[in-house]
């Protein structure tokens, strides 16, 4: 399958980048993922040689170190990111999630403190939302901040933070008010070297197993009252809220992505793999198998161009950013399983791309928002 069209109003003038984004992937990204997976994280200088090429805080303006350009400069990195094989890098949580919570509600003064370290790599930013006891129910969330001076002073603990064995700053929700339910949620900016933050353990995932996503705890760690993001405590759940469909319209992004490799992937595989004295892709059922494949990844395609056209506008919504999560994820899961079927035997060996990219995409369904949680967040609106 060619690559995504690059005359798609998003993709307009952006072929330069596409061929720096491309080039950095294969070459820093996609020779170490066997090494990656097995110590579980990536390797730190990744970040500051990003950071060095022009790749980080893409859409954050120039002002504050970043690349002043569009959510379309971010869709692309991600795609080639996905289509080079990469699961060990969490750019898309340092750059099109935590940088955009900081540039739209930090102050002014931390705005200016934070967001060049994070064009440049010297800090790399985590989302510290999930618990070991909550999921998508962010509403009931046990991590506490209690107000002490200047200073708010945190307890609890999170677990599936993306980053989190690599992060300088993680944006943590937490309850600034146990009784308010989803107006008690703040959030608040927390520098990794704060004392009273510690770092669990590296988790052992099914898939993405070069990314480095750990469990997080907070033993009485002081921070400024100025680390506050918004104007007062309470805003946290409607920040979420507003900066939830970019982060939904990322995985979007990379679903398709990989969705499309894959299916190039099982193409060239099954035109070179004979079996019965025969190419695999001259069997009825692998033409259809891959028909209906590439039927998917283009429906999907054009669907999420439409999207990321529309988040260009400002006009994306909530329900919108669901059904492009909820789509694409749940597309995703069916074309790489049925090309993992057309590898046969190869595509279950780990050293196969296709079998990684299978295990990698599982976790698409839930981080995120579940698919439940999707069609629930749908439904209201019909």
């Amino acid at each position: 399958m060619p690559l995504p069209p690059q005359n798609s109003a998003w993709a307009e003038d952006l072929a330069d980048f596409r061929d720096l984004a491309r080039t950095f992937c294969q070459k820093e990204l996609a020779p170490h993922q066997d090494r990656w997976a097995q110590q579980k994280h990536l390797d730190r200088e990744v970040w500051t040689k990003a950071g060095e090429v022009g790749l980080l805080a893409l859409s954050i303006p120039e002002e504050y170190g970043g690349g002043g350009g569009t959510f379309a400069h971010e869709a692309v990195l991600y795609e080639e990111q996905a289509r080079s094989g990469d699961g060990a890098w969490g750019v898309s949580v340092h750059n099109g999630i935590v940088a955009h919570y900081l540039l739209a509600y930090a102050s002014e003064e931390k705005k200016k403190e934070f967001l060049p370290k994070f064009a440049s790599g010297e800090m790399v930013g985590a989302i510290g939302m999930t618990e070991p006891g909550t999921g998508s129910d962010l509403q009931n969330i046990q991590t506490r901040a209690v107000r002490d001076g200047d200073y708010y002073v945190i307890n609890g603990a999170k677990t599936f933070i993306t980053n989190g064995g690599l992060a300088d700053l993680v944006v943590l929700a937490v309850k600034t008010d146990p009784d308010a339910g989803a107006q008690g949620v703040s959030l608040i900016a927390v520098p990794t070297d704060t004392p009273g933050f510690r770092r669990g353990r590296l988790l052992d995932k099914v898939g993405l197993r070069g990314q480095d996503t750990a469990e997080l705890f907070f033993d009485d760690v002081r921070v400024p009252a100025a680390n506050l993001l918004g104007e007062q405590e309470g805003q946290g759940f409607i920040q979420m809220m507003m900066q939830l469909p970019q982060e939904r319209l990322i995985i979007a992004v990379t679903a398709v992505a990989g969705m499309e490799a894959a299916v190039e992937a099982t193409i060239d595989y099954t035109k070179e793999r004979k079996a019965f004295g025969k190419p695999v892709f001259n069997f009825q059922n692998t033409k259809f198998k891959l028909a209906e494949a590439a039927t998917e990844a283009a429906v999907a395609r054009a669907f999420l161009d439409q999207c990321i056209e529309r988040h260009l506008k400002g006009e994306l919504d909530v329900q919108g950013a669901a059904m492009a999560k909820l789509w694409t994820t749940e597309r995703v899961n069916k074309v790489i399983d049925d090309c993992v079927q057309l590898f046969g035997g190869y595509g279950y060996m780990t050293e196969y791309p296709i079998a990684r990219a299978w295990a990698d995409v599982r976790i698409s369904r839930i981080f995120g928002g579940t698919s439940e949680i999707m069609k629930e967040i749908i439904s209201r609106t019909l």
